[in-house]
């Protein structure tokens, strides 16, 4: 599938928005590292999850996975301007992405993984199209975001009710990795297209916390669902300090100081942030 993706002249044309086209070397090689260290990154942390559980799983959903390495290819593909515009749309898209979790928690203790996750799509895409109109300096978009988080993590229903842990297909890591290398490809392919603003603002759909809530509420529950999206939100606050250092920064000190210094904060970040997940969740 992947060769197929490399050296299909088709789907080139599908992810530059041309015909059959000749990719120069510098394009190839940046469509193969896409394709290898998206799933690579989405396979270590799936494992991670299947062995500490659910909230852990969630936890870790919560960095920005797929987030970051779109950003880091539009400022190498689209200039520096254009990935810290992205960075900040990505930042006030963390409302849409919290909204998802918090939808899907609450529709989850009645209903089925399915309508659970159509529902959660829905609040999705309707707050994402009222974001793509709003235009506010980049610390009021951090503040925003940081209170929502805030409000929804105080929202979400919480249970200590132990979850009852399944062994999930063999096939649910392989497909996390095709479906998130896909969208990796397509929301680089269109960002031209799209915008700075709308580009950003997509890279928050919640691919990784539809996976894993709707595999988890299907084999474990929904107590299980819950609780790994309760560890979505938590992790959301790195990453909303990630993509303040990269927009905040990329401009003047270039690609890599702004991608260096915002990893060394989230990480710092995010191991505070699992004490806040501890507080609610037990057996972490």
């Amino acid at each position: 599938m992947l060769l197929f993706f490399i050296w299909n002249p088709l789907s080139f044309s599908l992810l530059h928005g041309a015909g059959y086209i000749h990719t120069p070397p510098g394009e190839c090689r940046m469509l193969i590292f896409k394709l290898l260290l998206t799933p690579i990154i989405i396979g270590l942390v799936s494992l991670a999850g299947r062995r500490w559980g659910p909230a852990v799983s969630g936890w870790l959903v919560g960095l920005p996975l797929t987030s970051a390495p779109v950003v880091l290819f539009l400022a190498v593909e689209q200039g520096r301007s254009f990935a810290s515009a992205a960075a900040q749309g990505t930042l006030l898209g963390q409302i849409s992405g919290a909204s998802f979790c918090l939808a899907y928690s609450w529709i989850s203790l009645r209903l089925g993984w399915l309508y659970s996750l159509l529902t959660g799509w829905c609040v999705f895409f309707i707050l994402t199209a009222a974001l793509e109109h709003v235009s506010v300096p980049l610390i009021l978009a951090f503040l925003g975001a940081i209170c929502f988080l805030a409000i929804v993590l105080k929202l979400l229903p919480a249970s200590q009710q132990k979850v009852d842990l399944k062994n999930p297909p063999a096939w649910e890591i392989p497909l996390r990795m095709l479906v998130a290398t896909g969208i990796v490809l397509i929301l680089t392919g269109v960002a031209g297209l799209l915008g700075p603003q709308l580009s950003g603002l997509l890279t928050t759909f919640p691919m990784y916390a539809s996976i894993l809530g709707a595999f988890s509420h299907r084999f474990q529950g929904s107590i299980a669902a819950c609780r790994l999206l309760r560890g979505v939100v938590t992790g959301l606050f790195t990453f909303a300090v990630f993509f303040l250092i990269v927009a905040s920064t990329i401009e003047k000190w270039g690609i890599a100081p702004a991608f260096i210094l915002a990893i060394l904060a989230a990480l710092l970040i995010h191991g505070s942030s699992f004490i806040l997940l501890r507080k609610y969740v037990t057996g972490v």
